[in-house]
């Protein structure tokens, strides 16, 4: 990814957008973060967030018009925000000291004529960027337009103490001037670099460098202004401006001051100022659950808000914000950000050539399951952006193996003579369909498996043969593209030698990948085939069943045909179901996607914690190891072939408890050398059972294992290794022997003890690293 890929990346995420009211407001006060200040009676802060973009805060914070109101996002659940009101309630407070630092002082003098609130505002804004300003004013006094408002709206006071602190910039004042003498702006413009002439100075015609946003067209400059000096000259020009609005007109001198100093600086007075005054916010706030409330209205109308109605009037504001893909998703709330910055920490971590790489955990951890994008106003895809940091990883060889090695061996096992196998239906010698399971069915409920294919044969014709294997999902989670393709090479072959039968999919992620990358094969969801041919029985049993919570595999997000199917089957079967709120194309992962259960156990603990508690009823899914998942979170959890395959020996099926990470492995050997033996006479057998070594684990031990990643069959090949003539320690205390070897990329360690019928582990423990030379 290049810096043009990033900057375009970085667009789509709208969380920095501003909220409607700083859009709105002329001189883009961030009334969010002054509101929320409000809120919390922090008046000290309130003042410091006016006085960063508001000129002379003590007089504009009395006066402002507040035209930010009409598009608060408040008034579509109650009414608007009163931030003008809440303006006033605040600079009634004592205001912090404050002081100012201009600019180095610029050799060029600048004339502004008027000390109205546009030309104070310009004088302010010139003043402090180190520009030598003079302001001619008509009256005796500077401001006296302001002056002549009453003391309770605006106490004079006030007036001169903010005005003050243009003299103590350096501004300096010639009151009394002749501006409508014909000669006055002739001499102005002989003698400054620049000149701007605020209202009521009649409009200038014909010229140019005009005070304009884009996308106003400039003022033509007065009659009567020949030659050199033209140039300098500078009015108001912004199409849509208010001369009754205070806020308008100290947005007037603020442009004014822009152009001014970008002309002196031989630089584009238009280029990048889209933004001058109001515009457009792409910022996206979400208000369906926001209750409706109506403004706090003053006990004294005419003295406003006192400090305890300021603040529950600012504690309406929705501080709006986007944040719709962090409120999905626990991995991005995880890392306490949001994909604009996660992009950019992406973008550095794949740039470092030496060194730590600071983001792998937070590349790696992502489900990879695109929630994010389908609630995303903008589909920002972090999933996208992950998996491609992944591979780049990858290729360049900086992939630690901790993040992936253990999802990929148990991959490389299900591929292996071990279990993978494909076979045609006993008794035919071609296949109209295909069946594959799946890994992880298989891994969770083989006898489901059996059944499955049992009904399978029995009710299609043709022959339906058996695929068993992995789809090779974790490699291409891992970003283990060239691996990947091998491995759907491979589908591919054995799918061909089949003579190309339909392949049934009992797996939505096995259906998601062959979907996506065997576009050859016709493929079908078991789901689809069940809901067509019917049910195995009669179901009344169910007509009285509590009802179950469906819950959809993150990767039936767009399958909405394969979701209805699974629909049909419970109303079929008579099974009462709940809808929960992340249902369909917001379903939520369960921890497993992505390969986050491998590099980030601790959140896809969260993950399923979050999953798990969107019910109280116990749940029904379509995924093993969504059902293996929420049952090791605790939660009560069927498989929908739970139900259409019940069994008298299992009367509740809820209650199945997680297979672990060995008796997974363990399942699926047995499974294929069953259905072997029992199918197709093969005499099907697992040639390591005759050495395996006996391994007595108490439950404690098994739930470290479980914790670590640690297989039986890695204990038994250390242990072996030890026996017949390794390393080992012995602890003359305890008794207990410990041993270390290497397998793959993985260093274990184990602790254990000889016993009668082979060894007990009491402790067990790896790192997966590689130790580069």
């Amino acid at each position: 990814m290049d810096q043009k890929e990033l900057r375009l990346l970085e667009s789509r995420c709208i969380q920095e957008e501003p909220p409607e009211c700083a859009a709105a407001c002329p001189i883009h006060i961030d009334a969010r973060a002054f509101i929320a200040n409000v809120s919390q009676g922090k008046w000290e802060e309130a003042w410091k967030i006016l006085r960063k973009t508001m000129p002379f805060p003590g007089i504009l914070g009395r006066i402002c018009d507040a035209p930010c109101k009409e598009r608060c996002k408040r008034r579509e659940a109650g009414q608007a925000i009163e931030i003008g009101m809440l303006e006033r309630a605040c600079v009634k407070t004592q205001a912090p000291k404050q002081r100012i630092y201009p600019l180095p002082e610029k050799d060029k003098r600048i004339a502004v004529v008027t000390g109205k609130l546009s030309g104070l505002t310009a004088a302010w804004d010139l003043s402090r960027k180190g520009y030598k300003v003079t302001v001619f004013e008509m009256g005796a006094e500077l401001g006296e337009n302001l002056l002549s408002m009453p003391k309770e709206i605006l106490p004079h006071d006030m007036v001169r103490e903010e005005i003050d602190i243009l003299f103590s910039l350096g501004v300096e004042a010639v009151l009394n001037s002749s501006v409508e003498d014909e000669k006055f702006l002739a001499d102005l413009l002989s003698r400054f670099d620049a000149v701007y002439l605020p209202p009521p100075w009649p409009s200038p015609i014909n010229g140019e460098g005009m005070v304009m946003p884009v996308q106003a067209p400039p003022l033509p400059l007065r009659e009567g202004i020949e030659g050199r000096g033209r140039e300098k000259l500078f009015s108001e020009g912004f199409l849509h401006y208010n001369p009754k609005s205070p806020v308008w007109q100290a947005a007037e001198g603020r442009w004014a001051a822009t152009s001014i100093d970008r002309y002196l600086q031989k630089v584009s007075l238009t280029a990048g100022r889209e933004k001058d005054g109001p515009f457009p916010t792409r910022l996206y706030t979400n208000i369906d659950n926001v209750p409706y409330a109506l403004a706090v209205k003053p006990l004294d109308s005419e003295s406003g808000y006192t400090p305890e109605e300021a603040i529950q009037e600012a504690s309406r504001c929705l501080h709006c914000e986007c944040l719709e893909c962090v409120k999905a998703c626990s991995y991005l709330d995880h890392f306490g950000s949001y994909p604009r910055k996660y992009a950019r920490e992406i973008y550095n971590n794949s740039s470092i050539v030496a060194g730590a790489r600071q983001a792998n955990k937070l590349v790696n951890s992502c489900n990879l399951c695109g929630l994010c994008e389908t609630v995303c106003p903008e589909n920002f895809a972090m999933q996208t952006l992950c998996l491609k940091a992944r591979r780049d990883m990858v290729q360049k060889g900086k992939m630690p193996p901790s993040a992936h090695e253990f999802a990929l061996l148990d991959m490389q096992f299900s591929n292996s003579d071990q279990f993978a196998m494909a076979m045609h239906e006993p008794g035919h010698e071609s296949s109209a369909y295909i069946f594959f399971p799946g890994c992880q069915v298989c891994a969770s409920s083989p006898g489901k498996v059996k059944s499955v294919y049992a009904h399978l044969r029995q009710t299609l014709t043709g022959g339906v043969g058996l695929m068993l294997g992995c789809c090779s999902a974790p490699a291409f989670w891992a970003g283990e593209e060239e691996l990947f393709q091998k491995q759907s090479s491979m589908w591919q072959s054995k799918w061909v030698d089949l003579g190309r039968p339909q392949i049934i999919l009992a797996c939505s992620t096995c259906y998601k990948i062959f979907k996506t990358y065997l576009q050859e094969a016709p493929i079908i969801s078991l789901w689809s085939i069940l809901d067509e041919t019917g049910l195995p029985h009669d179901f009344t049993v169910l007509k009285d069943a509590a009802p179950l919570a469906l819950h959809d595999p993150c990767t039936t997000r767009y399958e909405s045909a394969l979701q209805t199917n699974v629909r049909n089957l419970l109303q079929k079967m008579g099974q009462p179901f709940l809808e929960l709120k992340a249902k369909r194309e917001h379903a939520e992962c369960c921890g497993f996607g992505g390969l986050m259960q491998n590099a980030n156990p601790d959140l896809a603990k969260t993950v399923i914690k979050r999953l798990a508690g969107q019910s109280l009823a116990d749940y029904v899914t379509y995924c093993a190891v969504c059902r293996d998942n929420l049952a090791g979170a605790g939660k009560r959890t069927v498989h929908i072939l739970d139900l259409i395959f019940r069994e008298d020996s299992e009367p509740d099926p809820a209650a199945r408890k997680r297979p672990g990470w060995s008796q997974r492995q363990e399942n699926r050997l047995r499974l294929k050398n069953n259905l072997l033996n029992e199918l197709w006479a093969k005499g099907g057998e697992d040639t390591k059972q005759n050495d395996r070594v006996v391994l007595n684990i108490s439950s404690e031990v098994w739930q470290v294992l479980e914790d670590r990643r640690i297989l039986v069959t890695d204990l038994e090949e250390v242990i072996r290794h030890a026996e017949t003539g390794g390393r080992k320690f012995f602890n003359p205390d305890s008794g207990h022997f410990k041993t270390s070897l290497k397998l793959y990329n993985t260093t274990f360690w184990v602790e254990y003890m000889p016993s009668d019928d082979g060894f007990t582990i009491y402790n067990a423990y790896s790192h997966r690293m590689v130790v580069s030379a």
